[in-house]
C-alpha cells in the first residue's frame, strides 16, 4: 500500500480549512492596500449626503455637469425603499427628511414628478405631514432655496458665537460635529441668502396644509422644552433688534473659527455637512469662487465623491483611512506570516507621521494642560483627533514591538498620554472631548435630532481600558479603577453593553469583553459570564450574528435580530473568545458561518449598515468591516486553538 493511500485514511486537521480561509483573506487584504501602505474603503451613508451634494451645486449656481447628475440620480433611485421613500440604512423604515432631500435632488436633476418613483415618494411624504414635518436641518436646506420658511426653524442667533464659556448654551459645550456644522450655519441663518437655483426648482407640492413639525427624537423634561420653546419665541421676535456692530463681530468670529479649522483639502471637521456649510458661508459673505478659503473648502467636498465602476456616483459623509488602516493592521498581525506582518508594518509606518503632536484642538477647552498626541479618523483633522482611533493605533503599534523594538515607543507614549488626559470626571471616555455631558442641550428646539453631545460611552471607554491594559497599566491605578467602575455601572441587566459607534449591543459587548480580558478580569467574573451568555443566546440559527439599527429605538428594548452578517458575526466571535469561550459550540458554529460565506475573492460581502453615526438619525456602512474583521476572528480562533493558552493576549 502506498503512503498516499495511508494518508487518505487519516483524519484531517479541522483547522486546515480555517487556515486556508485566513490565507485567502490575508492575500486579498494585502492586494487592497495602497502603495504608500494605508488602507481606505468606501464609507457609505444614506441618500442625504449625495442629495445635499446635488443641492449644493445648484445653490452655488455651478455649471451643469449632466453626466455627474445622471450618475448620482442612478444611485438615488437604486436605494429608494420599497415603501416609496428613502431609509437611513438598507431595508430600513421610511425617513421623511432623507426622502424630502432625495426627492428634491432628483427633481433638481430633471426627474418628472409624475414618474412612478417620484409619485410614490411624494405620496408618502404628504401622508406623514409633508416637508414641514422634516427635521431642522432639512427645513434649513429648504429655506435656503426659498422652498421653505425661516419662521418654522428654531432661532440660533449668530451672537451665540460671542457667548462666554460659562454661558449655558455655548458651542464648546456641544460635540465637535455639532460645533463645526453649526458655526457656518449661524452665518447662513443670520444672512438668510437665497440659492441661485438656476433651474428655478422648488417643491411646493411636498407641503401639506397646516403647520407640521417633526416630533422630537429625544423627549426632554417638560420644563426644559417649555423654557427653550419660550426662549425661541423671544429670540424670533427680537431678531431685528440685535445691534449691527455686534452681529458683524459675531459673523467675523464665525469666519475666524472656520478659517482656523479649514483643514486644507480635508475640509472643516473633515465631515461633509460642515464642509458644505463652510462653502455656502463663504459664498453668502461674497467670497469669489477662486478665493483661497472658498476654493479649498469646495475642493474638500469634491474629494468625497465615489465613482463606481457600474456608473453610479455618491458622496461620502467623510473618509476613514486611519480607522481602516489601524484595524486592518490588527487583522494582519493576527493572521501572521511574513507577508501579512510586513503589510501591517507598512500600514503602521503610514500611521506614525499622522499623529497630531503640535495642534491643541477644541478638546483643550476642558483639558488645557494635556499635550496633543492623538490620531484623527480621516487623512487630516488636526483640531479633532479622537480617542477611539488613538487607542486602536496605539494597540496595533504595541503589538508590533517584539519585531520592531522601539520604533513606535514615542508615538505610543504620546498617544497614551493624550487619551488618559481626556478621561471624564465620571470615569468614562468619550470620542472627542471630556465631560461633554450637558444633556439639557439636547432639549433645545434646534437639536431635534438629539445628537448634540459626545458623552462617555461603553465602546470608547472599553477601547481606552484595552489600550491601557495592553501597555501595562496596573489594574488598581485610579484611572483604570474609575473606567472599570464606569463599565460595570453601564452593563445592561441581560449582560450586554450599548454601543455608540457600532451597531449596537453586539459592538458594545465585544468592545467591553475585550477590555475586561485585557485588564485581567477572570472569565468566571459575573460581568463576563452574563455578557458571554447573552452573546450565545442571540446567535442566529445559521450560526452567525446580526443586529438591526432598530436596536437604537428610544424604547430601549435591547437587541433587535437581523440576518447574519460578516462584521457582527466577527465581533461576537472576538467577544466570546475574549471571554474564554473559544471551545464553545457557538464559536465553532460562528467560525463555520464565516468560512461558508467567504467570497471567491477571499473577502466577505455585506450590504448591512453596522456603523453608527448618530443613533436614530444617521448610520454608516463601512465597506472595510467585512474585509478585515472576519479575517481577524478566524486568525484569533486558529491562534487560540493551536496555542498554549486559551487567553487572548491583546486589548482587541
Amino acid at each position: 500500500m502506498r503512503a498516499d493511500d495511508l494518508a487518505e485514511g487519516l483524519p484531517t486537521d479541522p483547522l486546515d480549512s480555517v487556515e486556508a480561509a485566513i490565507g485567502r483573506a490575508a492575500e486579498a487584504l494585502t492586494k487592497a492596500q495602497r502603495e504608500d501602505g494605508h488602507w481606505v474603503f468606501e464609507l457609505e451613508a444614506d441618500a442625504t449626503i449625495p442629495s445635499e451634494y446635488i443641492l449644493l451645486r445648484h445653490y452655488l449656481g455651478e455649471p451643469d455637469d449632466l453626466e455627474l447628475e445622471a450618475a448620482i440620480g442612478r444611485y438615488l433611485r437604486r436605494i429608494q425603499g420599497g415603501h416609496g421613500g428613502w431609509p437611513l440604512y438598507q431595508d430600513g423604515a421610511f425617513d421623511i427628511s432623507a426622502t424630502v432631500k432625495a426627492y428634491y435632488a432628483l427633481k433638481m436633476i430633471g426627474d418628472d414628478i409624475d414618474a412612478p418613483h417620484m409619485a410614490r415618494a411624494r405620496a408618502e411624504i404628504l401622508k406623514r405631514g409633508g416637508a414641514g414635518a422634516s427635521n431642522v436641518f432639512t427645513r434649513i436646506q429648504l429655506a435656503l432655496f426659498g422652498a421653505g420658511k425661516w419662521s418654522v426653524i428654531p432661532e440660533m442667533p449668530v451672537e451665540l458665537m460671542l457667548a462666554p464659556k460659562n454661558f449655558p448654551i455655548n458651542l464648546y459645550r456641544m460635540s465637535y460635529w455639532a460645533r463645526t456644522v453649526i458655526v457656518p450655519l449661524l452665518v447662513l441663518a443670520a444672512k438668510r441668502p437665497v440659492a441661485r437655483n438656476p433651474r428655478g426648482v422648488k417643491v411646493d407640492e411636498l407641503y401639506a396644509p397646516g403647520r407640521h413639525i417633526l416630533k422630537r427624537a429625544l423627549p426632554g423634561k417638560w420644563v426644559w422644552e417649555t423654557g427653550f420653546g419660550a426662549l425661541d419665541i423671544v429670540l424670533k421676535r427680537g431678531r431685528r433688534f440685535w445691534p449691527k456692530k455686534l452681529r458683524q463681530r459675531a459673523i467675523q468670529a464665525c469666519v475666524d473659527f472656520v478659517v482656523e479649522r479649514l483643514n486644507g483639502e480635508d475640509g472643516l471637521g473633515a465631515i461633509y455637512p460642515a464642509m458644505a456649510n463652510s462653502v455656502m458661508m463663504f459664498d453668502a459673505l461674497g467670497y469669489a469662487p477662486d478665493h483661497p478659503h472658498r476654493a479649498i473648502a469646495r475642493t474638500s467636498v469634491e474629494k468625497l465623491l465615489v465613482r463606481r465602476e457600474d456608473g453610479e456616483v455618491y458622496c461620502q459623509p467623510c473618509v476613514s483611512p486611519v480607522w481602516d488602516t489601524a484595524l486592518a493592521a490588527h487583522a494582519m498581525l493576527e493572521a501572521g506570516g511574513d507577508v501579512a506582518e510586513a503589510s501591517a508594518v507598512r500600514g503602521l509606518d503610514w500611521l506614525k507621521p499622522r499623529q497630531i503632536l503640535d495642534v491643541k484642538g477644541d478638546w483643550q477647552e476642558t483639558r488645557p494642560d494635556v499635550r496633543p498626541g492623538g490620531w484623527a479618523f480621516q487623512y487630516g483633522n488636526d483640531h479633532y483627533p479622537d480617542l477611539d482611533d488613538t487607542a486602536v493605533v496605539v494597540m496595533a503599534m504595541d503589538r508590533a514591538r517584539p519585531a520592531l523594538g522601539d520604533r513606535y515607543d514615542e508615538a505610543i507614549d504620546r498617544g497614551v498620554e493624550w487619551n488618559v488626559g481626556l478621561q471624564s470626571h465620571d470615569g468614562g471616555y468619550a470620542a472627542f472631548d471630556a465631560d461633554n455631558t450637558h444633556f439639557y442641550l439636547n432639549d433645545i428646539p434646534f437639536a431635534d435630532h438629539g445628537a448634540l453631545l459626545d458623552p462617555p460611552t461603553a465602546d470608547v471607554t472599553a477601547r481606552v481600558v484595552s489600550m491601557l491594559a495592553q501597555v501595562g497599566e496596573p489594574l488598581d491605578s485610579p484611572r483604570m479603577v474609575a473606567a472599570l467602575d464606569w463599565l460595570k455601572r453601564d452593563q445592561h441587566p441581560e449582560g450586554s453593553w450599548w454601543g455608540r459607534w457600532g451597531v449596537n449591543y453586539i459592538y458594545g459587548t465585544w468592545s467591553v469583553l475585550c477590555a475586561l480580558n485585557a485588564a485581567g478580569i477572570d472569565p468566571a467574573n459575573q460581568m463576563m459570564r452574563r455578557a458571554a451568555r447573552w452573546l450565545i443566546q442571540i446567535q442566529n440559527a445559521d450560526g452567525g450574528w446580526g443586529e438591526s439599527c432598530d436596536s437604537y429605538d428610544l424604547a430601549r428594548k435591547g437587541h433587535e435580530p437581523a440576518p447574519s452578517n460578516a462584521s457582527q458575526t466577527a465581533w461576537a466571535l472576538l467577544g466570546l473568545m475574549a471571554a474564554g469561550e473559544v471551545d464553545h459550540p457557538a464559536v465553532v458554529r460562528g467560525i463555520a458561518w464565516l468560512e461558508r460565506h467567504q467570497a471567491e475573492d477571499g473577502l466577505w460581502g455585506q450590504e448591512h449598515y453596522t456603523g453608527g453615526g448618530f443613533p436614530r438619525v444617521f448610520y454608516l456602512r463601512y465597506h472595510g468591516y467585512p474585509k478585515y474583521f472576519p479575517l481577524w476572528a478566524l486568525a484569533r480562533y486558529r491562534n487560540l486553538k493551536r496555542g498554549n493558552t486559551r487567553r487572548v493576549a491583546y486589548g482587541m
